[in-house]
């Protein structure tokens, strides 16, 4: 079926069209790189020869171009996405935008992100539930800062696809030699991440080349087009079906004969008839139902949202975590009150060691502090500096002690137990986000930040030994 007939489909028979596409398989992708790269124009491109634009939407961005078009086309396609007054304004991206399309073969979830360096937590925010990423290079200027932060966030965050599309060909003449320069530039940087699949592609948003369709200009690259390459990247693989969580989100108990307990499945695949354990408690039994809003099912899979009935009574509340019984300790989760993860930071005020925040891990809230900044990482070098706070934008490894037992694995083995936000107690506002990567705290990792002393204090200590040689001794030598 061709895309216009899906187009066609969408407006005569709304019922037929969803129908058709529900059981087809979504990915989820996000745009990034430096600002002007041409990630907004990218996804109008996509939009726009997909045939998924209705004629009014058009008609309405064909209007605005001519107060904000930063083109010399008939309409600027960056306004498909940025829709904010100071986006069009500027020409930027200032919000996380998301759209939705879909092909033959597979629904989309796009997520527009900013460019701009202050604008780091935006970015952070929307890759934290994609798939894919599509790092945009700019053919002019090469691998920039910003490419490099932002393809360090998207390894941060455990993105296992990322597709570095080089933009702007039209503007070089689409040469053959700044395509190779670029690949191999990012690909000399990409060995320090942890991004097992990088796939490069050279296309022209403004003019469509290679993005949907491929272009006379670049018949020297033999490789698939943009959209060739989200349609057919492998992504089922990538879903932890080995290790089993249920984040315990709520407990259904609506009469004498019936406690079931709710929740998404975080990783993993159960069955009716499974051992399974309740941690903390470590308690076990065996499930006796799966329970869903379409009926009971034999099994269930991660990203389904069940209600589990056990065999015996146990006490499970919200926050705790429902695995599949194993004498495999690789297999089993960790139940503790200190572990080290690194955390994004995304409020204006620094954040400080020793204040005390609530964690939001899994469906457990808990009170914790930071109880040490490991090191901070600069994302332009990817170089661990010292540091005694943690500013706007900026990562780093850190040490936590919570006031309960909390249920995590790592980040890298299971995302939905490996992951938690910060929240600040009196504003109530999402100051940070962070990936668990240590599970069980070393020695190290619980000492303090070490401390920056400021000149004044240096000369002070310096004074000191010179005149009372006898206090050394009781001095922290800079």
């Amino acid at each position: 079926m061709t895309e216009q007939t899906h187009a066609n489909l969408l407006e005569t028979d709304i019922e037929g069209y969803l129908k058709q596409h529900e059981n087809k398989d979504l990915l989820r992708f996000l745009t990034c790189g430096n600002v002007d790269d041409g990630k907004s124009t990218l996804i109008g491109r996509l939009l726009h020869d997909s045939k998924l634009i209705f004629e009014d939407h058009m008609a309405a961005i064909k209007s605005d171009s001519k107060k904000f078009n930063t083109t010399s086309g008939e309409f600027d396609l960056a306004l498909l996405v940025d829709g904010l007054q100071s986006e069009r304004e500027q020409g930027i991206t200032i919000d996380v935008a998301y759209r939705y399309f879909a092909t033959e073969k597979r629904k989309f979830i796009i997520a527009d992100c900013p460019g701009h360096e202050q604008y780091t937590r935006n970015m952070a925010t929307g890759a934290s539930n994609c798939d894919l990423a599509i790092v945009m290079i700019d053919a002019r200027k090469g691998v920039q800062t910003q490419t490099k932060r932002h393809s360090y966030i998207a390894s941060l965050l455990g993105l296992k696809h990322v597709i570095v599309a080089i933009n702007k060909m039209d503007l070089v003449d689409y040469s053959q030699d700044v395509y190779r320069q670029i690949k191999a530039d990012y690909k000399a940087f990409a060995e320090q991440l942890d991004i097992p699949d990088v796939r490069f592609v050279p296309i022209s948003a403004l003019n469509g080349d290679n993005v949907v369709d491929k272009g006379e200009n670049l018949d020297w690259y033999p490789g698939a087009t943009l959209m060739q390459l989200l349609d057919t990247v492998t992504i089922a693989d990538d879903k932890n079906l080995d290790t089993f969580r249920l984040p315990v989100q709520y407990v259904n108990r609506p009469n004498l004969d019936f406690r079931g307990f709710c929740g998404t499945i975080a990783s993993g695949v159960i069955n009716v008839g499974d051992k399974v354990t309740a941690y903390p408690s470590g308690k076990a039994s065996s499930v006796e139902r799966i329970v869903t809003a379409d009926g009971d099912l034999p099994m269930a899979f991660a990203g389904q949202a069940i209600t589990l009935t056990l065999a015996d009574e146990i006490d499970i509340s919200r926050g705790d975590v429902i695995t599949r019984s194993t004498t495999d300790k690789a297999q089993q989760p960790t139940s503790t009150t200190s572990f080290a993860a690194n955390i994004v930071w995304m409020a204006d005020a620094a954040m400080q060691p020793g204040k005390e925040y609530e964690l939001k891990i899994g469906t457990k809230n808990t009170f914790g502090t930071i109880s040490a900044i490991n090191h901070r990482i600069d994302v332009n070098t990817l170089n661990e500096l010292q540091a005694s706070e943690l500013q706007l934008n900026e990562i780093a490894n850190c040490s936590i002690e919570t006031a309960s037992p909390v249920v995590i694995d790592t980040y890298k083995n299971i995302v939905g137990t490996g992951s938690f936000i910060i929240i600040d107690r009196l504003t109530n506002v999402t100051v940070g986000a962070g990936m668990i990567t240590n599970t069980m705290l070393e020695a190290r990792n619980l000492q303090p930040a070490a401390r920056i002393y400021t000149e004044a204090e240096i000369a002070l200590n310096k004074y000191i030994r010179e005149h009372y040689p006898e206090w050394q001794t009781k001095l922290i030598n800079k």
